[in-house]
């Protein structure tokens, strides 16, 4: 026969362990790599350079 369980650590380490499954599969769904993220800053910062380009009238940074 097992020894006494107490049922509130018990119900923390189930919703820990829950949360950390959760945690997981987040990262592998949301998660970018460095190299992902410089891509698209590099890619963002070529679109806003292209628009700058071709507006009619400059801005002024004054």
């Amino acid at each position: 026969m097992t020894g006494t369980v107490n049922l509130r650590t018990a119900r923390k380490r189930k919703a820990r362990a829950e949360k950390e499954a959760r945690a997981t599969q987040n990262r592998a769904h949301f998660g970018r790599s460095k190299a992902e993220k410089a891509r698209d800053a590099a890619e963002k910062e070529n679109v806003a350079r292209h628009v700058e380009a071709h507006r009619r009238e400059p801005r002024d940074e004054a």
